[in-house]
């Protein structure tokens, strides 16, 4: 039996019916785990000693899914696993709280994905680490070089690097009349760095979701198709999820990467592919597990539940 906890955006902003973390809470609390929440302001620090506010949580039935106790200071330590399952974006926040739970880390608590990591891995930089699967991509905050890029690959995305779910994500051609106000937008007049990358025309057959579980993926990913007149195929953009086994090339680009992953700490984690390229490794909250799970004989997340009592052994 495993002590859970999980920090996680506030539970009445989850959505029931497919988010991940509840799939993976359920499928704990069925196995006989002990379950406990916390938000990330409930992690605090005093001289040095990094405790948490935790809630124990139960499943109940109706309207209110859900039923807590009171909240108690625990020590980080005091939980066989912590898993931080706080959505992006990524900022000064969640910085903070990378470095909170690096400090429980440190003190020893198993945190998952490991903090440090997950404030390295970037995740629309992190392709950088694996250059023979990215496409040619920029990272700038200026309009000149943009455009450059731009004059070379005809067609091009642009996204800000601490986005999810598709937000401030736009297409960019060298007929695009708007190409001056886009710029202008998604840099913020050149005071954001952002990420350009080559139009992958593969997007229109769906961005493969492919789930890497302490190293090893898993057998189906999850293509999300665009909507009609839509660039992004991101569930949260309307995008419909379409569970589909690895192609020869997922299975090269997953394996790849996989065992990196595992040697930084980062024990779930979220590949996105389109075609036959790598376009992000999504290190915070990845999901498209019950999308998989009602599609497929793949339960992912009696996989990672399996994976979390591995190395409690």
């Amino acid at each position: 039996m495993m002590k859970i906890l999980l920090i996680l955006d506030p539970l009445d902003s989850l959505k029931i019916h497919k988010d991940s973390s509840i799939a993976i809470m359920r499928e704990a609390a069925a196995r006989g785990h002990p379950l406990f929440v916390c938000e990330p302001h409930d992690v605090l620090m005093q001289q040095g000693k990094v405790t948490a506010k935790a809630t124990a949580f139960t499943f109940a039935n109706g309207a209110n899914w859900y039923a807590l106790d009171d909240p108690a200071e625990s020590n980080l330590a005091d939980f066989d696993v912590v898993l931080n399952r706080k959505d992006p974006p990524f900022d000064s926040e969640y910085l903070y709280l990378t470095y909170l739970l690096e400090q429980a880390a440190n003190q020893g608590a198993r945190v998952l994905n490991a903090p440090a990591a997950v404030r390295g891995w970037n995740e629309k930089l992190s392709v950088a680490k694996f250059p023979q699967f990215a496409p040619p991509f920029l990272v700038t905050s200026r309009y000149a070089e943009i455009l450059d890029f731009l004059a070379v690959h005809h067609d091009i995305v642009v996204k800000p690097l601490d986005g999810m779910g598709g937000n401030g994500v736009f297409h960019l051609t060298e007929d695009s009349p708007n190409k001056s106000a886009i710029l202008e937008t998604v840099t913020h007049h050149e005071k954001r760095t952002i990420m350009a990358q080559r139009y992958l025309p593969e997007i229109k057959t769906g961005d493969k979701r492919i789930l890497v579980i302490d190293g090893e993926p898993l057998p189906y990913a999850l293509a999300r198709i665009p909507k009609a007149g839509e660039l992004r195929g991101n569930l949260a953009a309307g995008g419909t999820g379409v569970a589909q086994p690895l192609s020869v090339r997922d299975w090269e680009i997953a394996k790849a990467v996989g065992s990196t992953l595992k040697a930084q700490g980062l024990f779930l984690v979220g590949l996105d592919v389109i075609g036959d390229h790598l376009t992000e490794i999504n290190v915070t909250s990845p999901t498209c597990m019950v999308e998989i799970a009602a599609q497929t004989d793949c339960n992912p997340a009696a996989r990672f539940v399996d994976a979390l009592e591995g190395i409690g052994d």
